[in-house]
C-alpha cells in the first residue's frame, strides 16, 4: 500500500551526505571539529532514525550545505565514533538504499566500528540500508545473490535498489589525542 503524505506535515523534501574529522585532546570539542569539517557544526542538530522519504531529492554537499543557516534545527541521520587509542582505526558510515520507484521511501544506516577501512565500513553501511528496506518490502535479502556487479545495484525481485553511502575514517595519532569521525545524510524541507 502507498501512502500518501498529508499536507502540513513535516517531510523532508531534499537530503545530502557529509562527513568530517576532528582531533583534539577533549572528547567534545574532537567532535565539534568533525562537525565543522562536515560543514554542519552550526545547526542544532535532532538526530532521526532511517526513513528517506519518497520523492526526497539527494542533492550534493555543496548544494545542501548552501541552505544551511546558523543555529537551524537540522535533522539528520548521524553516524559517530570516537577514540584517544594510539593507532586505532575507526569508522563512521551512513548508507543509503533509494528504490528505482520514486513514490516508495528508502533506507539510510549509520554504522560506526573499530578497525575497518573506508571501503569495508561503507560496504557494510550499504548492506544495512538494502537490508532494512528489504525487510521492511518483505523481500528475502541475500546480499551475495541480490546485488549485481555488472550494473552495481541491488536486485530484489523485481524492485531495483540503488546504494550508496558517505563513509570517514580516521586512526588516532601517537599521542593519544581524540579522533571523532562522523558520517550523515542531513534533510532539508
Amino acid at each position: 500500500m502507498l501512502l500518501v503524505p498529508r499536507k502540513n506535515l513535516l517531510v523532508p523534501k531534499k537530503m545530502f551526505l557529509t562527513k568530517g574529522v576532528g582531533v583534539h585532546k577533549a572528547e567534545l570539542r574532537s567532535f565539534e571539529l568533525a562537525l565543522r569539517d562536515a560543514g554542519i557544526e552550526k545547526c542544532n542538530l535532532v538526530h532521526v532514525s532511517s526513513i528517506l522519504p519518497p520523492e526526497c531529492k539527494v542533492i550534493s554537499k555543496n548544494e545542501g550545505l548552501k541552505e544551511l543557516v546558523p543555529g537551524m534545527i537540522t535533522y539528520a541521520v548521524v553516524s559517530r565514533c570516537f577514540s584517544n587509542e594510539p593507532h586505532r582505526l575507526i569508522a563512521a558510515g551512513v548508507g543509503c538504499a533509494v528504490p528505482a520507484d520514486p513514490n516508495a521511501h528508502g533506507y539510510l544506516s549509520e554504522h560506526h566500528s573499530f578497525g575497518e577501512n573506508e571501503k569495508v565500513a561503507g560496504d557494510i553501511a550499504e548492506d544495512l540500508a538494502v537490508e532494512m528496506l528489504a525487510s521492511t518490502l518483505g523481500l528475502e535479502f541475500d546480499e551475495d545473490k541480490s546485488w549485481d556487479e555488472n550494473k552495481e545495484i541491488y536486485q530484489l525481485k523485481d524492485k531495483i535498489i540503488r546504494t550508496s553511502n558517505i563513509t570517514q575514517t580516521a586512526i588516532i595519532g601517537p599521542e593519544g589525542n581524540y579522533a571523532t569521525v562522523v558520517a550523515s545524510a542531513v534533510f532539508l524541507f
